[in-house]
């Protein structure tokens, strides 16, 4: 453990984000396993995030309980579970960092696609297909299940079918919310869970709801144009940061 001040500051920031992300802002969750990992393992640090993350995705569901995009979750969630399995199986062989540099460059790659889709004029909203959902969902599912990375799997499947702001928000909290009640189970099995952290989530988790609130009202102020924008530029950052962090840890 690191000093005690830099630690609950660096962790009520990371709360924060995962609140915020519930609330309307995804891959701003996404900011947290990063951010934690500034004062803790990797690992240690999604585990203890997972509890907060659950809490929050209360929240999260009761906000957009209406706004979701239904054979996207059809489509992603099973295979998810699939990513999970793969992730529990895989467990103390799978390198951290590997997957990070894997997803950094995945969501690199994919925002690439995206500016040239733009500067081509091919930019035509897609359908959600099966095939690239079950694959996607599985790569979502199993980095989330290893750091909390999901999101740019789920990000390049979903941003190109062009739903509106609430939808993509409400899909991809319910999707995640479902993936982490997925990824209780193995991280129990795997001792992951700690529960003398719980004094530690009963401080965090009221910092993660303030965060979906803000999070919820920043999403309903924003243009919806804007709010993609914002969502790119965020996966950009936290694609730089999970390459960063891969290479030098």
């Amino acid at each position: 453990m690191t000093d005690p001040y830099l630690f609950w500051g660096t962790a009520i920031i990371a709360a924060f984000f995962v609140g915020s992300g519930k609330g309307g802002m995804p891959m701003i969750a996404m900011l947290s396993v990063p951010t934690m990992s500034l004062v803790m393992p990797p690992m240690l640090g999604a585990a203890l995030l997972l509890p907060v993350y659950i809490i929050s995705d209360v929240a999260g569901l009761w906000i957009y309980r209406k706004s979701y995009s239904l054979r996207n979750l059809i489509i992603l969630a099973p295979a998810a579970a699939v990513g999970i399995g793969i992730g529990w199986l895989l467990a103390g062989q799978t390198d951290d960092n590997v997957v990070r540099i894997i997803v950094g460059c995945v969501g690199l790659t994919f925002l690439a696609m995206r500016q040239y889709g733009r500067l081509s004029g091919t930019m035509i909203a897609r359908t959600a297909d099966l095939l690239p959902g079950l694959f996607w969902g599985a790569v979502s599912g199993f980095t989330s299940f290893v750091s909390h990375a999901g999101g740019p799997a789920f990000q390049l499947y979903v941003l190109p079918q062009k739903l509106s702001k609430l939808e993509f928000a409400g899909t991809s909290t319910i999707l995640f919310a479902t993936i982490n009640l997925m990824k209780v189970p193995p991280y129990l099995e795997l001792g992951l869970i700690e529960f003398e952290n719980m004094t530690k989530v009963t401080i965090l988790a009221p910092v993660a709801i303030l965060g979906a609130i803000f999070g919820y009202k920043v999403l309903t102020l924003i243009r919806q144009r804007m709010f993609f924008i914002i969502v790119e530029v965020a996966l950009f950052v936290i694609s730089i940061n999970l390459i960063r962090v891969g290479v030098s840890w």
